[in-house]
């Protein structure tokens, strides 16, 4: 019920998990992914959400698990297009931020949104993941939720970027993890290797760590 990839090793987390188990590869890691702001969920607001692993009686034994009257749970093969698209989608979170801080509007949000999901697709797909997925709760839902609400921090990370502030100020001043800065140091070195176009995340690795204008 994370979201990101490893630093170095550039792993999926359920990748990560498998790795330091005991029972290693005879473990079955399942992922959960989705539109879900935790302040919603436990305030019981209808949220729907999916797991994602190649068994599907385990995958719908977590189903089973997770189901509430309030919380919808679908099943999905796809667990590493789940798990790309839930840690790719906080990059396009920061630049959505940064728009925001820049005074820009919703036709510049609704863009950066759009173009975002293609470069996610791109790059999940060039590792094996199915395009149907980034159309989903886990890559276009969890998309939209990261990138409009008051709840997300990098969406509120990046506007305070996009307003002037430096990164190091930006994450001294909050106790939560920016999950998006981290990703997209991981995220432009897969793409580099895997020779996959992300003008997006180049652009906001520029920003956050060569000092790029955000206006620029």
């Amino acid at each position: 019920a994370s979201k990101g990839l490893e630093k170095g090793a550039l792993l999926r987390l359920s990748e990560v998990i498998r790795d330091e188990m005991p029972q290693g590869r005879a473990c079955h890691v399942v992922s959960l992914s989705g539109p879900n702001h935790a302040e919603e969920v436990g305030r019981e607001i209808p949220s729907a959400s999916v797991v994602a692993y190649s068994d599907k009686d385990v995958a719908e034994a977590v189903q089973d698990l997770f189901m509430t009257p309030a919380f919808r749970v679908y099943t999905n093969p796809d667990q590493t297009g789940v798990e790309m698209g839930g840690a790719l989608k906080n990059i396009i979170a920061l630049a959505a931020g940064i728009s925001d801080g820049l005074g820009f509007g919703d036709n510049t949000k609704a863009a950066l949104m759009t173009r975002g999901i293609v470069e996610i697709a791109r790059l999940g797909v060039a590792m094996g993941a199915r395009p149907m997925t980034f159309g989903g709760l886990s890559g276009t839902g969890d998309l939209i939720a990261t990138c409009t609400s008051k709840h997300s921090r990098n969406a509120w990370a990046g506007a305070q970027i996009g307003a002037g502030k430096p990164l190091k100020e930006v994450l001294g001043s909050t106790k939560m993890v920016v999950e998006g800065v981290f990703t997209t140091s991981a995220a432009r070195e897969l793409a580099l290797a895997r020779g996959v176009q992300m003008p997006i995340t180049s652009i906001v690795y520029e920003i956050l760590f060569e000092g790029l204008d955000p206006m620029k």
